[in-house]
């Protein structure tokens, strides 16, 4: 499928040094490559609640929320509204508890899967029509560590498997940038190695 390239990238995580490297800052992760990418610098605008670059030569916002993930819609949306923003150019790129470390996913629209920023970003757009790229972190097998699990670090291996396919994510870009999201779907969802991650120790007993 050919259409609109986007016109905002939004990384989702949580602001504070307290949360740089947890694993549900994987967005913040590859917004912050991509800036580095385009030659685009970050600053805050309160107006948008967040961290704004403007990549010019793409014709790109990039957008890291400030209002903790749980509140990602309220920034979204008014950077949205702003610049006259649809939805189906939006991209939103999260951490994804189902998919294992090294492995991405790019879709448009489709259910929430239970995440707090996608279902925030969801209300205050008044559509779930936007695309997303997830970024497998993997699931620590129990859902009542998913909390603890999401807001701790990752162990070195996966750490190097989501590294990883961040670098892949940055490859599509010329792709996204075209508008050509079939080709750019193809190549994100290709399944690799690491499709059998290694086993994730319990935390609280490395």
């Amino acid at each position: 499928m050919t259409a609109n390239p986007p016109r905002l990238v939004v990384g989702l995580g949580n602001p504070g040094a307290e949360y740089t490297q947890t694993r549900h800052n994987a967005g913040f992760w590859f917004c912050e490559r991509l800036a580095s990418h385009l030659g685009a610098g970050f600053s805050h605008e309160s107006r948008f609640h967040g961290m704004v670059a403007n990549a010019r030569a793409s014709g790109v916002w990039l957008l890291m929320p400030q209002t903790f993930m749980n509140r990602s819609g309220l920034s979204v949306g008014a950077l949205a509204r702003f610049y006259r923003i649809q939805a189906n150019e939006i991209l939103v790129v999260h951490d994804e508890l189902d998919i294992p470390p090294g492995q991405l996913r790019l879709k448009f629209g489709g259910g929430l899967g239970g995440h707090n920023g996608l279902k925030d970003i969801t209300a205050h757009l008044g559509t779930q029509d936007f695309w997303r790229l997830r970024i497998g972190i993997g699931h620590p097998g129990d859902r009542n560590e998913v909390v603890n699990f999401v807001l701790k670090r990752p162990q070195r291996e996966e750490q190097d498997l989501i590294d990883a396919a961040i670098d892949r994510a940055l490859d599509i870009w010329p792709l996204l940038v075209q508008g050509n999201w079939n080709a750019a779907t193809t190549r994100a969802n290709a399944r690799t190695a690491s499709e059998h991650p290694p086993k994730i120790r319990n935390e609280r007993n490395p």
